[in-house]
């Protein structure tokens, strides 16, 4: 995976907007999740999600954005998130799945009433939600990060079909969660904006320059 240094990356990628920004590994996007070990250790070894501890029942959220993941689980601290697992997808896919979200609170710039947001909201098997992106102290940035919820079949085809590669990075975070405290040394995977080239795409979901 494409490093740099954190400091570099602050100063090159947007302060203020709702883009999608991701590691690139060629014609793939990364995305993370964290897990238990015993869920990580078996999509690692299988190459796909799946085994006793995993369910399909439940909604599943994936996040491109290195650093919200990093919040979220506590740089691999907090129970059942010991795992980081960085998720290659093809941006084909990842596209199709951002076709079929429907972000998760009403914007009147995206629907025409809140019943036909409900409506959809109570349908589709993604939803999208833009939240404030972090920094690596967990502050919260004034630019949004995009998070993706899954269910259903979409989430069964997304993880035993559409996935290129597992990565755990565990050992990653843990390096450079001690790097804290010397921000300078901080090195963090190597981020850009995602361009869709889909106006009509980047207006359904909120994309925002």
């Amino acid at each position: 995976m494409k490093t740099e240094k954190y400091i570099e990356q602050i100063k090159r990628l947007p302060k203020t907007g709702q883009q999608i920004i991701a590691n690139k590994d060629g014609s793939n996007i990364v995305v993370y999740q964290a897990f238990n070990p015993q869920i990580a250790n078996y999509a690692v070894a299988n190459q796909y999600f799946g085994g006793n501890a995993y369910s399909f029942n439940r909604m599943s959220w994936i996040k491109p954005g290195f650093l919200w993941m990093m919040h979220r689980a506590g740089w691999a601290t907090k129970e059942q998130q010991e795992n980081v697992l960085a998720i290659h997808l093809p941006i084909v896919h990842f596209k199709t799945i951002l076709h079929q979200a429907t972000i998760s609170s009403f914007k009147k710039e995206i629907f025409a009433t809140e019943n036909e947001w409900k409506e959809q909201l109570n349908k589709t098997e993604v939803r999208l939600q833009w939240d404030p992106d972090h920094d690596p102290y967990g502050n919260k940035a004034e630019r949004k990060a995009i998070q993706l919820g899954m269910k259903g079949e979409l989430l069964k085809k997304i993880c035993t079909e559409w996935i290129v590669k597992i990565e755990d990075i565990t050992d990653f975070v843990k390096v450079e969660y001690h790097h804290l405290e010397n921000i300078n040394e901080l090195v963090i995977p190597f981020e850009e904006v995602i361009a869709l080239n889909d106006i009509e795409l980047e207006q359904r979901i909120g994309i925002i320059k």
